[in-house]
């Protein structure tokens, strides 16, 4: 069974991309090289004055307005970009689909009969509506990367602790990024130039392949991808998790419902939040990690980063799907959203695992949705990722090019 494609009519102008009620403006304050961009921001982070709701109904009734707006968005305005609206998110981040049962699922603007993705599904929403010039979300196993190649914009991940979550509702933080989106390549820059530490780093100018990231995706998206990655002459081929990437994925379950229930566990046991049936029973399965998985997979997650950090230098890039599949229609069968999850998970663990920056890139479609790529780059080397020059940047599809 199949959904009719949603109506042009019945789409609304936001593309169910913000949070309901007025529309959250704040000019900037400073002029700067964002002067004249507009940007959202994905609502687990702070704008000083408003409740920060992260797209549950308790949590947001439960906590003050923010004194103070999270490092990620004071530097967006104090470099002349004006603030234009709070973006959906699954509950408390905890999806990659984009759907809420409070509030429901964003219009994925590329394939409206398909789900954009998630957790940042309103940010990625809004910058591929055109209703922002760019937009902030949060990435822990996927969040921005996902939803950046569904809806098919650029997406970034930056290396784990070099955007500051102050300011953002923790998930699992030795995962939690703060990452973006944007329709072209100078805009995802320039974004970048606000955000990331001053660096100065060698290009990316060696990319190899992961052959069996690859082997995860659709036969149609990996030779997709493939003819992308002949287009720009990349050879190398290499494999990464070494016949088990199962045990990448158990370990990325394991470490990070541990991290969950320790950051949102106690809040939720005395609060007894109203969770969605999909989200109340991935926080149960969090909360019943136990000292031993924990003490057994840790140093497991410490061998896994290691191999990624082994096959990477300066200057050295790996290239993987960013997901597995196009994305999904929503009323797919349950057994499709799992199959989707395992390998989604598997691939984005890569980054996840080692906390090294990733940047996925519009370069086609199947069936008429996108399609993105990505390449992961060395700890620190995040804008490398973001030259505009790049190889990758010449093969992307984005409707809006520099």
């Amino acid at each position: 069974m199949t959904s009719a494609p949603t109506p042009i009519a019945e789409i609304a102008d936001d593309f169910g991309a913000f949070v309901p009620g007025p529309r959250l403006v704040v000019e900037p304050t400073a002029a700067g090289p964002l002067s004249g961009l507009t940007f959202a921001v994905k609502d687990l982070i702070d704008v000083a004055g408003t409740r920060t709701g992260g797209g549950n109904p308790d949590w947001l009734n439960a906590h003050e307005p923010a004194a103070t707006s999270a490092p990620s968005v004071a530097a967006l305005l104090a470099a002349g970009a004006t603030l234009n609206g709070k973006t959906a998110t699954d509950e408390l981040a905890f999806g990659l689909e984009g759907a809420n049962a409070h509030y429901g699922t964003p219009i994925n603007p590329a394939c409206p009969d398909r789900i954009p993705g998630g957790s940042s599904s309103g940010s990625g929403v809004a910058v591929a509506a055109g209703l922002v010039d760019f937009a902030l979300g949060t990435d822990t196993g996927g969040s921005v990367r996902v939803p950046s190649s569904f809806v098919g914009v650029f997406g970034f991940r930056p290396t784990h602790g070099a955007v500051s979550v102050e300011g953002v509702i923790p998930f699992s933080p030795s995962y939690d990024t703060v990452g973006w989106f944007a329709r072209d390549i100078r805009t995802l820059s320039l974004a970048g130039d606000a955000l990331l530490p001053k660096a100065d780093v060698a290009p990316i100018r060696t990319l190899r392949l992961v052959g069996d990231a690859f082997a995860l995706a659709d036969p149609e998206v990996s030779a997709l991808l493939r003819s992308r990655c002949a287009a720009i002459g990349i050879s190398d081929e290499i494999t990464l998790f070494d016949g088990a990437p199962e045990e990448w994925l158990e370990c990325y379950r394991v470490v990070q419902c541990a991290g969950i229930w320790q950051s949102l566990g106690p809040w939720i046991s005395s609060a007894k939040p109203r969770f969605g049936k999909a989200i109340a029973a991935r926080f149960a399965e969090a909360s019943t990690i136990t000292p031993a998985e924990i003490a057994r997979w840790t140093p497991v997650r410490a061998s896994l980063a290691a191999r990624v950090r082994a096959m990477l230098g300066d200057g050295v890039g790996l290239v993987i799907p960013t997901t597995p599949r196009v994305a999904l229609r929503k009323d797919a069968p349950s057994s499709e959203y799992s199959d989707f999850y395992q390998r989604a998970l598997t691939i984005t663990s890569i980054a996840g695992h080692t906390g090294l920056p990733q940047i996925s890139v519009p370069v086609g479609e199947v069936d008429g949705c996108p399609v993105g790529l990505s390449i992961v780059g060395s700890s620190g080397h995040d804008r490398a990722l973001l030259e505009i020059g790049s190889p990758w940047a010449k093969v992307a599809t984005s409707k809006v090019q520099a």
